[in-house]
């Protein structure tokens, strides 16, 4: 029997349910619209949190003390110790957030239009999140069709799905995926962009799964059980759907859950080249473009924070798909 899932694995788990939830309720959990420009608080540092005393917990459990513009040409800001800005916990449709007329607070700082980083954090993991799962199902499902009918088909139809599968694999998938990111206009809605790099990753990624399927369906094709449906006249395409095709999911889904990440990474490292989401939108990934400048990255470390949030995403999906393969894995067994 196949070990019982570790701590890794179950702390992975957590943190994928976690970013998940977050993302699906982010306008719940973000404090502040994502879009929403603080012009007085351009590269403002995080804002520190302070519990207070057990005898001011009716005004609030949390507080905060503002920060100031100190010298903008170095954007050092200093905080107004003197003053209390009450964080509110379930107040105003929010998990967290301060008084309409009350100074804003920066969980994880601000970019250079002052926009909150920690709710442009929450909304873009809209994308970065959904991209993933939305792109495995699409490349997967046209790899497991295509691949079924090949290696159940076998002849010319095998050779010729073959062929073009090979002819995708040689392309340079980064550099494609460059080239056809490059003729998205830009003035899009990010709805729009996000399906078209959805659709885009997708048509790239589908082939090698797609010659995976091909070889099990054509070794399960001669399995005793499928042999005996057709000889008691099951029709080809229910024959693969009953018997063949979910012979290859414990591959499929240990597969998909390997994939996610380089799904993730992809719409990542479009848009900190500018060819994904664009402003006002948000991901992870273009919330990383600005640290391309080193100036800016050595001054305000904080904006790396959505890089941190996709390195967690990547290892959580990695270990749980370490962990899914030793589960399906016939020979695993308990050491």
């Amino acid at each position: 029997m196949p070990r019982p899932p570790g701590k890794t694995v179950v702390v992975s788990i957590f943190l994928l349910a976690l970013f998940y939830l977050t993302a699906l309720f982010a306008p719940f959990v973000a404090p502040y619209d994502y879009t929403e420009q603080n012009r007085a608080f351009p590269h403002c540092p995080p804002s520190s949190v302070r519990i207070n005393q057990p005898t001011r917990w009716g005004e609030s459990l949390l507080y905060t003390h503002p920060l100031k513009l100190a010298d903008p040409m170095t954007r050092r800001y200093e905080e107004d110790s003197g003053v209390r800005i009450p964080i509110r916990l379930l107040y105003d449709g929010h998990l967290f957030t301060t008084a309409a007329d009350a100074p804003r607070f920066f969980l994880l700082g601000t970019d250079d239009l002052g926009r909150d980083l920690f709710s442009r954090i929450v909304y873009g993991g809209r994308i970065s999140l959904s991209i993933g799962i939305v792109g495995v199902l699409i490349s997967f499902s046209i790899g497991t069709v295509l691949g079924s009918i090949a290696g159940y088909s076998g002849g010319w139809v095998d050779n010729l799905m073959m062929r073009l599968v090979e002819v995708i694999m040689s392309l340079p998938s980064f550099y494609f995926l460059l080239a056809l990111a490059s003729i998205i206009p830009p003035n899009l809605a990010p709805g729009t962009t996000f399906l078209l790099i959805v659709v885009i990753m997708s048509f790239i990624r589908w082939a090698g799964f797609a010659r995976i399927i091909r070889g099990m369906v054509a070794s399960l094709r001669e399995r005793e059980y499928v042999a005996a449906a057709r000889a008691l006249g099951a029709p080809r395409w229910l024959v693969l759907a009953r018997h063949v095709i979910p012979g290859t999911f414990s591959y499929s889904i240990t597969s998909a859950t390997l994939s996610i990440p380089s799904f993730i990474l992809g719409e990542s490292a479009l848009s900190v080249l500018g060819l994904g989401i664009q402003e006002p939108g948000a991901s992870w990934g273009n919330l990383l473009a600005t640290a391309r400048n080193v100036q800016y990255l050595v001054n305000y470390p904080w904006i790396l924070t959505p890089g941190l949030f996709i390195f967690l995403t990547i290892i959580s999906f990695n270990f749980l798909g370490d962990y899914l393969l030793e589960r399906f894995n016939p020979r695993s067994v308990v050491r």
